[in-house]
């Protein structure tokens, strides 16, 4: 009853739209004042005490750095070497998208500024060059996607938060799946350009190559910095991002000159209200978090799974078709905070791994950002497409096909992901 009046409760608030964190923290307190003798003090404390961990330190940090390194010019430089290094391939173009995005995604943390930064200069050239409309769309749409796998990745920060992972063996771990998607997503424009013999560039001649190198040179090493540091030990994650921030304001500003004071305040209270959005998510969370353990939700679908005897691999299937779905409708973090307090202990009961486990999670509401009807990126690339739903849908469908192949992949095949964290605690 107490589990029912809070899903009730929580999908009518969704529903009239109150903001989610909203949403959760009532229902979680209205649940637990009409179904429980919980002293309420004691709720308010649990929702504070969901931002008194560590790790969660380095969010905002990752975030302002990204706020920095998107006004300070780092995207662009980033565009320019990566064309100049495979626009003269079959294809180039479209691999330019991938390739800029991916680095722009690792940067960034964020799938959605990822369509915005690259969608708005990459769509048209791409239409200029005569590439179909749907298959440009449908690349703009879902590239951006892998800024969720690739590190450093704030929903990855927000699944350690819940779980008690270390978040450098989360980060370590989205690097094979992120390398996964995205060779698959380059597989798959090689053929397609070669099937409709779509034009290439002439190749970038050395002294280009190389002018456009050094231009690239200070926003290529940011991702060494952050996971240089993190995985030989010289950082933590917090300390990385710090750094990152430090190392975003020097280079935009000095190095580019691209940012000034001004620019400088506006990436901070940018910063500033995305870190408030996830932090008071995270909050509700615990609080939500709290709710499932005094009803003992967790003990009861280990009670259902056990009772099914269900395999492991039965269990993952059954989990990727709720997180696929629930991608649907909501952001990737809000996901993270419902859906990962209910598994992870049937999953340990299981010997999943939770490193594992949580790139699943997270590859699985990257797919969910892109997936009709109502992934957030849709809606972002019809702003820059200027196409309506059902023209942008079309093109999405094999790169949709491609990424759930990955997904099965990465989830049946935990080498791929396990393999540098593995390597790493070994030495």
């Amino acid at each position: 009853m107490t589990l029912f009046l809070f899903i009730t409760t929580l999908i009518i608030f969704l529903a009239i739209r109150v903001p989610i964190f909203v949403s959760i923290a009532f229902s979680s307190l209205l649940a637990l004042y009409v179904g429980t003798d919980v002293n309420l003090t004691l709720a308010i404390q649990k929702f504070f005490d969901g931002l008194d961990k560590f790790v969660l330190m380095s969010l905002p940090l990752f975030i302002f750095a990204a706020e920095i390194m998107v006004i300070g010019g780092v995207s662009k430089r980033i565009l320019e070497w990566a064309k100049s290094l495979v626009n003269h391939v079959t294809g180039g173009l479209a691999m330019t998208t991938q390739v800029a995005s991916m680095f722009f995604g690792a940067l960034s943390g964020s799938s959605p500024a990822t369509v915005v930064a690259i969608g708005k200069i990459m769509y048209p050239e791409m239409i200029k060059e005569n590439y179909p409309r749907n298959f440009s769309s449908g690349l703009i749409t879902s590239s951006g996607s892998i800024a969720l796998i690739l590190p450093p990745s704030i929903t990855m920060i927000v699944y350690s938060s819940v779980s008690n992972v270390s978040v450098g063996e989360l980060f370590m771990a989205g690097i094979g799946a992120g390398l996964l998607f995205g060779i698959a997503f380059i597989a798959y424009i090689y053929w397609f350009a070669k099937k409709h013999n779509l034009s290439t560039s002439e190749r970038a001649s050395l002294s280009t190559l190389w002018s456009q190198s050094k231009q690239s040179f200070w926003a290529l090493l940011v991702p060494v910095i952050i996971l240089g540091g993190i995985y030989s030990g010289f950082f933590t994650p917090t300390e990385a991002a710090g750094t990152a921030v430090v190392y975003a304001i020097f280079i935009s500003m000095v190095v580019y000159k691209e940012m000034d004071l001004k620019l400088l305040y506006q990436a901070s209270l940018n910063a500033v209200v995305s870190s408030a959005q996830v932090m008071v998510l995270i909050s509700s969370a615990a609080l939500l978090g709290w709710l499932i353990s005094v009803l003992q939700v967790p003990q009861m679908l280990n009670d259902l799974f056990l009772s099914a005897d269900l395999s492991p691999w039965m269990f993952l299937l059954i989990l990727n078709i709720i997180l696929l779905i629930a991608g649907m409708f909501i952001d990737a973090s809000t996901a993270i905070i419902i859906i990962a307090p209910l598994f992870l202990s049937t999953a340990t009961m299981m010997d999943i791994d939770l490193v594992h486990l949580g790139v699943i999670m997270v590859a699985n509401l990257a797919i969910g950002m892109f997936t009709p009807p109502f992934g957030l990126n849709l809606f972002v690339s019809m702003g820059i497409t200027k196409l309506k739903l059902d023209e942008l849908v079309p093109g999405l469908a094999k790169f949709l096909i491609i990424s759930l192949i990955a997904l099965i992949i990465i989830t049946y095949i935990p080498q791929i992901t396990m393999f540098i964290p593995d390597l790493v605690y070994v030495n």
